[in-house]
């Protein structure tokens, strides 16, 4: 069929690039750690683990897709749905914590740096998982019918089911989406409104800064609305939608998206990837256009006797 297709092309894409990306950005946040941890590095790597959860339980549904039932055993099916959805939800949490981090370190300098504790980031960081998994067990709590594992996984429910399930899915889509989003929208457009008007940052750190939020926005609305969209039609409906899978795929590609946000918004990020590159290069020879590219990243925030840019020299 040919959304099956579209499915499988999705999750292959989503798990060949993801996993190595955010595999790359693990770890380079873990070096940021251990030199200077600071609460967007914090946050960066809650969203990085989160990522890599939900492309552990990935291949999962690349195996239900590819044998067009669920055949693998029963106690897989709820853990694999807590996972696949709550990660999708602690995404969208890290991406708004780190807005309202990022908003408050230009709106309120002095007093945020003063209670910028590492605790705090690591309380919250905790509640955004705990918030999210407690919402998304009702994979746990809504009853299936003996040998429903049989045939597919959290697809087919009953009018008893969608009773229980579908006001937990508004909320979900309230509470974990458009509640995150709007806080998202306000830090990010006061974010941008404050160094757009401030005379001390440069032009350049300017546009890098405004093209960088319009990116995650861009990803956050694409990624997030269509699937949690849903939510609130099949309420309105009273149904599961039939298109809710398909809604479902780019929060699925969202996975691989996040590394680049990562990889965009921190020096130190960039410093740590084209490091371990160069390592990796030791190796194996990475394709020319690549290495060309963290070269054009290298040059412009790191010094001109690097290894590195020696070794970008000789491309």
């Amino acid at each position: 069929m040919p959304t099956q297709g579209l499915h499988l092309s999705i999750y292959v894409l989503t798990i060949l690039t993801g996993f190595p990306t955010n595999l790359l950005a693990l770890h380079a946040l873990v070096q940021k750690l251990k030199t200077k941890a600071t609460p967007n590095s914090i946050l960066l790597l809650n969203l990085t683990l989160s990522d890599l959860c939900f492309l552990a339980f990935l291949p999962i549904k690349v195996s239900e897709d590819i044998s067009g039932r669920w055949s693998l055993p029963d106690y897989l099916c709820p853990l694999s749905g807590l996972f696949y959805f709550s990660t999708i939800y602690t995404s969208t949490l890290f991406l708004t914590a780190l807005s309202v981090e990022r908003y408050l370190g230009v709106a309120y300098p002095v007093r945020y740096r003063l209670r910028r504790h590492l605790s705090y980031v690591v309380v919250a960081s905790l509640g955004l998982w705990v918030c999210s998994f407690g919402h998304c067990s009702i994979v746990y709590i809504t009853e299936f019918y003996p040998g429903n594992y049989s045939n597919s996984c959290y697809k087919n429910f009953t009018k008893d089911q969608l009773s229980i399930l579908l006001p937990v899915r508004l909320e979900l889509g309230i509470v974990l989406y458009l509640v995150p989003s709007l806080i998202t929208c306000f830090c990010y457009f006061g974010f941008m409104r404050i160094v757009i008007t401030s005379a001390h940052i440069r032009r350049s750190k300017k546009q890098r800064a405004v093209g960088l939020v319009a990116a995650t926005l861009v990803v956050f609305i694409i990624c997030f609305s269509p699937y949690n969209f849903s939510h609130i039609y099949g309420f309105v409906k009273w149904e599961s939608p039939k298109w809710r899978n398909e809604a479902l795929l780019p929060s699925t590609f969202n996975a691989s998206l996040d590394p680049l946000i990562f990889y965009f918004s921190s020096s130190a990020v960039q410093r740590s990837c084209w490091k371990f590159l160069v390592r990796v290069e030791q190796f194996c020879t990475l394709p020319l256009f690549i290495r060309k590219l963290f070269c054009q990243q290298t040059q412009k925030i790191g010094g001109t006797d690097s290894p590195e840019l020696v070794s970008c020299s000789k491309l």
